[in-house]
């Protein structure tokens, strides 16, 4: 073969998808593939070439347009355009143009469909749409492992070994005990019609039945523990643990569409556990200490580490980060209450940002709030400013350094009765000032930690009750959300992080993951949605007339497949010995991830032009 023949041949052999070509085919190849030259500023497709070809860019970068001059796409080294085809992709625009001087290689498209022929996974490029490309990248993003810490992104109904096993609020203790030992189970759930009264468990029997010289002819309410607290179906393992070690229980109801679906018990953790005996829960409730507490967050970045390398959805891995900040704010919580006495009025300790939209990962600081009782007085602000600035500190030492914007609970601002916070809210939504738009992102996603989530259910309904339908506002929130575009182009260097120790990066978290967070958020407002989560907003508007459900999923996967990729980069920096950071290096991904990158890119993009057309954001400009 000759010398430029395989120059070309080991330049296809390095690109999806013609590295999926069997080696003859390949070899082949170069053979039939036209070149062209276009100088920068020259009509992309070239005018005097016929509609027979794709164009794979072997060198230089071309801008797609579409009929309003608006960019759709940048291609670079190594990127196919299979419009002329009439592949895939047909909503790519054909106002082309070279932005730097670009040589082409062309494939016919005869040629292109005897190749599809002799491979299933180059045909499957070709034949599958930009969603399906997506779903699938999803699927193949994660790492596979044998590692023990797989069981901690477990979901709660795979624990489950035994149907739920019920007896009517009316039968009598030994009917109950004859049920357990029926069914070989340590617990049994009493019904009161279709909803849960309390459960009987062993520890029940022997200490409120037996001990006690209770007939067993009794009812079993009498014996019954009530006031249960329970878990939805599809909550992480580490999440139940959590749960279970806070309140010192062995027996956890599970529930599914607010129906009773099962018993989740101590003996489901601990098969399931094996031999990973160290849970960082477990060491949260046991200290006594800040110091105690921080020696147990710092294995949060091995947490994470273990969790990645456990092909855990890069979802599960955000609950369980989320879920370890919670149980150590709680501990905290409750060290200060035993220094301080018990709160002179009611109040909840609520977190924002991405732990409250359990999304948080190792590398996160704090940002939280305390919605006090309307009872409270001035005099009681003493109080609540000392416990404040006790979980705030206690926080910073165990790594979750104090926000930068102060937007924490030692911040009297933020440390207000439910009264005032409902006039803060009322004022951002009345009045959306920039100041209102920055706080969007902290304030606008809320989740109660430990006190009266009463509290917080009063604040969140008046919020959404505001939101709901409200154009004006909702106009402004969406303006705001398209601050952050995703890098199309990201490959070129122009789009880059340029000086200082992030050179040639860019911001994964800002450039992918924020425009989703920013996108949902908006939709969970307009439509009046309590979720929090980015995942669950989405698939909350799907079922609203707000979002499709093409688009609520293109964006779920995009969401996923861009996290999955900043979780690795950061399980990379973890092994390294190196702080985690969102700063990725292009050249750190596989051509095949740069795709699927691009893909994700383009879905943001289109659900921004769709926001931009429904509100009429170029008033706001």
């Amino acid at each position: 073969m000759e010398i430029e023949l395989v120059e070309i041949r080991d330049f296809l052999a390095q690109r999806p998808p013609f590295d999926a070509l069997p080696e003859e085919a390949l070899n082949q190849l170069p053979k039939s593939l036209g070149i062209r030259y276009l100088r920068r500023e020259s009509d992309f497709p070239p005018a005097d070439t016929d509609d027979s070809f794709i164009y794979l860019v072997r060198s230089g970068a071309i801008e797609l347009r579409g009929e309003n001059g608006k960019l759709i796409e940048k291609l670079g080294e190594g990127d196919i355009y299979p419009v002329p085809c009439q592949l895939v992709d047909l909503e790519q625009g054909h106002n082309g143009i070279t932005v730097e001087d670009t040589l082409l290689y062309l494939l016919p498209c005869k040629k292109l469909g005897e190749l599809r022929k002799t491979s299933a996974t180059f045909d499957q490029h070709f034949s599958e749409s930009m969603r399906e490309r997506l779903k699938r990248a999803v699927g193949g993003t994660r790492p596979t492992s044998s590692n023990n810490s797989a069981h901690m992104s477990v979901e709660v109904h795979e624990l489950l070994k035994k149907p739920a096993v019920f007896i009517n609020v009316n039968c009598s203790i030994q009917q109950a005990a004859q049920r357990m030992t029926e069914n070989n189970v340590s617990s049994v759930m009493i019904r009161d019609g279709d909803k849960l009264a309390g459960i009987i468990t062993d520890r029940d029997l022997r200490k409120r039945c037996i001990a006690e010289g209770l007939s067993s002819d009794q009812p079993a309410r009498r014996i019954m523990s009530t006031n249960l607290e329970s878990i939805p179906h599809n909550a992480l393992m580490i999440h139940a643990l959590l749960l279970m070690t806070r309140l010192h229980v062995h027996h956890l109801p599970v529930l599914k569409d607010s129906k009773i679906f099962g018993m989740l018990t101590a003996s489901d953790l601990a098969r399931q556990q094996n031999t990973n005996s160290a849970f960082i829960a477990t060491d949260i409730r046991k200290s006594n200490t800040i110091e105690d507490l921080a020696l147990a967050c710092k294995r949060l970045p091995d947490l994470q580490l273990h969790l990645s390398n456990a092909s855990a959805s890069a979802l599960h891995i955000g609950e369980s980060v989320s879920c370890i900040t919670d149980s150590v704010t709680r501990r905290l919580i409750e060290m200060a209450e035993e220094k301080l006495g018990a709160p002179p009025v009611p109040y909840v300790w609520v977190a924002g940002g991405s732990q409250a939209r359990r999304e948080q990962t190792s590398h996160s600081d704090q940002d939280n709030a305390l919605i006090i009782s309307n009872k409270m007085k001035q005099e009681h602000d003493t109080y609540f400013a000392a416990l404040a600035k006790f979980v705030t500190d206690g926080l910073n030492a165990c790594g979750y350094v104090y926000c930068p914007g102060k937007a924490m609970a030692s911040n009297p601002k933020w440390r207000q009765p439910l009264r005032v916070w409902c006039e803060y809210f009322n004022g951002w939504i009345d009045k959306p000032d920039p100041m209102a738009l920055m706080l969007s992102s902290i304030f606008f996603d809320l989740s109660p930690v430990y006190g009266d989530d009463n509290l917080f259910e009063a604040l969140q309904g008046s919020i959404l009750a505001k939101t709901k339908n409200n154009g004006i506002f909702i106009a402004y929130m969406a303006s705001n959300a398209l601050q952050h575009r995703p890098p199309l182009g990201f490959f070129r260097t122009f789009v880059l992080i340029h000086g200082g120790k992030h050179d040639d990066t860019f911001d994964i978290k800002h450039r992918g993951i924020v425009p989703i967070t920013d996108i949902a958020r908006v939709l969970a407002l307009a439509e009046g949605l309590p979720a929090t989560n980015t995942t669950d907003r989405l698939r909350a508007a799907m079922q609203t007339s707000s979002l499709s459900e093409e688009m609520g999923e293109n964006l779920e996967d995009a969401l996923e497949f861009i996290a999955i990729l900043r979780m690795n980069h950061q399980a990379e920096q973890i092994r390294n010995g190196a702080p985690p950071d969102n700063y990725l290096p292009p050249d750190s991904l596989s051509e095949l991830e740069r795709t699927h990158l691009k893909d994700a890119f383009k879905v943001i993009q289109s659900m921004q032009e769709t926001l931009e057309s429904r509100y009429q954001l170029g008033r706001f400009g």
